[in-house]
């Protein structure tokens, strides 16, 4: 007789051929059955009846400011929070302080996602001048998913905006770099015309249409050049995404949630200094042509770019107000809500928060329900609704441009590797999160 750690039983699977009632069967963290199970024995039986199995989400794109400052955010908080969204992994940014741009801030921080982190974390190495001849030997370090370059709109020292040093950077390694593409030099030119301030919404003025147009051209005709796979992270406009099309199989592409959910000027007055965030909130031209590329299968990845800051750091006047929003705890919840309105499909939404991520930075045993992948599952209730309290958020900044928003769909449980991290809004055990494994590095299996 099969034995069993974990057996879904009862649930609608989510599988890469489409839904089915199935049960499936997890053996050391792994799922080893997918089918009828009934005379299988296990020593734990979970009832999905009347639940969505998916196989475990993603988010590819969030700051969880560590190290940096814990007031606004902790690696520990901000995988709790992705835990209780129905997150099983997510990728963090290197944008912290110090930044994560060697082998030894790598080292702190594999071990500091082993002693704290409740979900799986892949780690993004930082670009940057002082670190360009090392990027090809850190690409392949365990853990990393990819080499993170801001072509533009950064701080500190990570960034890289010319031409040549981007060149450099491309032909220096394999892997997929991820980018924050709006042109610096457009940006820097405009800065003058609203150093004065004025309204929130001036933000989308600045960074405009053409400061992200004219970065994506660049990159992707390095890219072109190079041959050197990019994925163009949080694209926001009409003219991208309609340019990027003929850059399929080396150039991918990331929309967030705010860019499929908020518009202008709707945005700015009704959350202020709580819509800034870069790229800007556009108007309901780019928003439509964001859910246009999702129907087309234009774009490959869906991610919160979670990057909290205090209310008084979010509360100075424009421009001084820092930009960012947060998301990784309500992700999951507001995609389900658009899958409840009828804007994508339950398969989409998987193939966006799952598969997407798995296949753009290679993510080793995750991406779908199939024998032999990790026995990571976001649980849902496609009939439950509920409002977004700030009560439920666990990061220690306080803030979430979705508060009062009402779901209809919201994750019930969350397993990684075939244990229950969360059930019923309950976070349970201690922190098991472990470094994702990423094809391309020194950790990865070998076939």
């Amino acid at each position: 007789m099969a034995r069993y750690d974990l057996i879904l039983r009862g649930g609608t699977a989510v599988l890469p051929w489409g839904e089915e009632r199935t049960e499936i069967g997890v053996r050391d963290g792994r799922i080893a059955a997918i089918g009828d199970l009934r005379t299988a024995e296990s020593a734990e039986v979970i009832d999905c009846t009347g639940l969505h199995v998916l196989p475990g989400l993603i988010d590819p794109h969030v700051h969880l400011r560590d190290p940096g400052d814990p007031a606004v955010e902790t690696m520990a908080t901000g995988t709790k929070g992705a835990v209780l969204g129905g997150l099983t992994a997510v990728f963090d940014m290197p944008n912290t302080s110090p930044s994560i741009t060697n082998t030894e801030m790598l080292d702190w921080k594999r071990g500091h996602i082993r002693d704290v982190a409740w979900c799986d974390v892949g780690m993004y190495v930082g670009g940057a001048r002082s670190n360009v001849d090392d990027l090809g030997r850190l690409e392949r370090e365990p853990n990393v998913c990819a080499i993170k370059i801001f072509a533009g709109s950064s701080t500190g020292d990570l960034m890289i905006e010319d031409d040549p040093t981007l060149e450099r950077v491309m032909a220096g390694g394999t892997r997929r770099i991820a980018y924050h593409s709006e042109d610096e030099y457009r940006l820097q030119a405009r800065k003058p015309q609203f150093e004065g301030g004025g309204p929130y919404a001036l933000h989308a003025e600045w960074r405009d249409v053409e400061c992200a147009f004219l970065g994506t051209r660049r990159l992707a005709a390095l890219a072109r050049k190079t041959g050197r796979p990019a994925h163009i992270l949080h694209v926001s406009t009409e003219e991208e995404l309609d340019y990027l099309k003929d850059f399929r199989g080396l150039v991918t592409v990331e929309v967030l949630l705010n860019h499929l959910t908020q518009w202008a000027p709707d945005a700015y007055d009704q959350l202020g200094a709580y819509a800034v965030m870069n790229p800007p909130i556009r108007d309901r031209r780019h928003y439509e042509a964001a859910w246009r590329a999702v129907a087309d299968g234009t774009v490959d990845t869906i991610g919160s770019d979670h990057a909290p800051h205090s209310r008084a750091a979010k509360e100075r006047p424009w421009p001084q107000t820092a930009a960012g929003l947060t998301g990784v705890q309500t992700l999951v919840p507001m995609m389900l809500d658009h899958v409840s309105a009828g804007r994508l499909s339950l398969s989409r939404l998987v193939d966006l928060m799952c598969a997407g991520p798995a296949r753009v930075y290679g993510a080793v045993g995750k991406g779908r329900l199939a024998a032999g992948y990790d026995g990571s599952f976001t649980i849902v209730d496609m009939r439950r609704a509920r409002t977004i309290e700030a009560e439920w958020l666990t990061t220690p900044c306080g803030w979430n441009p979705f508060i009062g928003h009402r779901c209809t769909g919201w994750p019930v449980m969350t397993v990684i590797r075939g244990r229950v991290a969360m059930r019923e809004d309950e976070v349970l055990g201690g922190p098991g999160g472990e470094p994702v494994t990423f094809a391309g590095t020194r950790d990865a299996p070998r076939s």
